[in-house]
């Protein structure tokens, strides 16, 4: 594994000891931090990249976050101990690109509007924990191939102090004795401070940054899988880089990939298609789901090819694996809102994760946990259809599988019937959780009371109604009596059905 790395400089003249620069950062290097650069981000950078990551790091105060002050591009190349001209700008363009490569910079040029000043932003990335790090295969990989796998099974022990005996031990207890903060302070309504908190948010706003996404199912997709393998000359490419601090950006491309189960290899293949970003660089949900589904849809079809071709069976192929498919700790569902595990689901959940379930996870998953094998294709379409057509959201599709599903209703399945359920609900407006939920509940009663009344309806009163049909009652066909079994009356003693058996006989032979 190699790095290749490179800022997108076009020519000479954009980039060069005059043009200024600040640097931002938002952190502060702790001794572990030290020890992370110069063990495990050294090897695989080399040491003039660290130089110049420290350089840029302590152009801030260690004791503050925030900017640097604008400073020519000089001062780093002479800070580095390179010579003033095209081969100190190479040589500093080198050195970023290996700590952009990594993960520890990013770089953004800034033009003033009116202007034909560029000035340079080197916004620099706190080094990843030693367990994060070891975690992520691509920088295990390429730490591998520059020290070797023993020294870095060996580097990884250094990062971490073994567990005492006393505590290695197999039924040991816990509790936890600690007060939560919430529990010993509390603040009074009266005792807001308005000016305080505007002074705050003044200070805050100099330095916008991304809302934090709304918790989602994520595949776990880290940016560096995403970029170290992204070619280089797609058209996409700055926009894919921008998904480094674009922190909804990335949940979004994550929840996609957890939803319609691809990997970090196809995700890049779908962000390297055209319009999927808007011209502003805006990462288009919408289309990339869309696209998604059709990639999904492609790999079914492929899957069950190749399963029909190798003689497996489709149950032995798709079954989804258990354990794996739970999405991370979302929204609770209250005790209020339950409703009840199917029978085909028995054993598996409980009434409160099947719930939790119903409420969070993507249809896609929460459609396979019915079926022990695959999903059937038509099935899966018209599920697909509803949720990228009619716009519905998921926990109100998880409902719905759930009334088709989980209730009996899918003695009469079919797609007119999914499909008439779901224009139903839209019409009525079920659009939340608990308008579904409600809904299914009055369908269900709905569908009681008309079996409660079929069971009351005396028969004479239903038989007219069965042969009328067309308002011809009176040419129904005659009704024909049919023998009935008798099992009652005497039994025959074995003298009488000897003697029965003998005239049988007799007969036989005379005819």
């Amino acid at each position: 594994m190699e790095l290749d790395g490179g800022m997108r400089i076009e020519h000479g003249h954009q980039f060069t000891e005059h043009h200024r620069y600040v640097v931002y950062r938002n952190f502060s290097l702790s001794p572990l931090d030290m020890k992370t650069l110069s063990l495990i981000y050294q090897p695989m950078i080399g040491a003039p990249a660290v130089s110049l990551y420290l350089l840029l790091y302590h152009q801030i105060d260690e004791t503050r976050t925030g900017y640097s002050r604008p400073e020519a591009q000089r001062r780093l190349m002479l800070g580095l101990g390179v010579g003033l001209g095209d081969a100190g700008r190479r040589y500093l363009i080198e050195q970023a690109s290996r700590l952009e490569a990594v993960g520890l910079l990013q770089t953004n040029r800034i033009a003033a509007p009116g202007s034909d000043e560029i000035l340079y932003e080197y916004v620099l990335v706190r080094p990843l924990e030693p367990a994060e790090f070891f975690t992520n295969p691509h920088f295990t990989l390429l730490l591998r191939d520059k020290i070797g796998k023993y020294a870095v099974i060996a580097l990884r022990e250094q990062f971490e102090s073994p567990l005492p005996e006393e505590l290695d031990q197999p039924g040991l207890s816990r509790e936890d004795l600690s007060v939560p903060f919430f529990e010993i302070f509390r603040v009074q309504p009266h005792s807001a401070d308005a000016e305080l908190e505007q002074a705050l948010a003044e200070i805050a706003a100099s330095r916008e940054r991304a809302p934090a996404p709304p918790p989602e199912p994520s595949a776990g997709i880290a940016y560096g899988e995403l970029i170290l393998g992204f070619p280089r000359t797609s058209a996409n490419r700055p926009f894919v880089e921008r998904l480094r601090t674009d922190r909804n950006g990335m949940a979004a491309v994550n929840y996609i990939a957890y939803k319609y189960d691809l990997d970090a290899v196809d995700m890049r293949r779908l962000l390297d298609e055209p319009g999927v970003f808007s011209p502003d660089g805006e990462l288009l949900f919408d289309e990339l789901q869309r696209r998604a589904s059709v990639y999904y849809r492609q790999n079914r079809r492929l899957e069950e090819e190749r399963n029909r071709i190798a003689g497996r069976s489709a149950a032995q192929a798709a079954s989804p694996d258990e354990g794996e498919d739970e999405p991370p700790e979302e929204i609770p569902v209250p005790e209020d809102w339950y409703l009840p595990v199917p029978e085909s689901l028995a054993g598996r959940c409980d009434i409160a994760q099947y719930n939790f379930l119903m409420r969070n996870e993507p249809h896609t998953r929460f459609l396979k946990r019915f079926f022990p094998g695959a999903v059937p294709a038509w099935l899966d379409r018209a599920f697909e259809r509803i949720d990228l057509h009619y716009r519905m959201p998921r926990e109100v599709i998880n409902v719905l599988i759930h009334y088709l599903f989980g209730t009996g209703s899918a003695q009469r399945l079919s797609g007119d019937f999914i499909d008439k359920v779901a224009s139903n609900m839209l019409a009525r407006g079920v659009d939340t959780y608990e308008k579904a939920i409600r809904y299914v509940r009055e369908q269900m009663e709905l569908e009681q009371r008309l079996k409660e009344a079929e069971r009351r309806a005396p028969v004479s009163a239903q038989a007219p109604g069965r042969g009328s049909r067309g308002g011809r009652s009176g040419t129904r066909k005659p009704a024909i009596p049919v023998a009935e079994q008798r099992t009652g009356g005497r039994q025959l003693t074995p003298e009488e059905l000897a003697e029965a058996l003998r005239l049988a006989s007799e007969l036989e032979r005379e005819s």
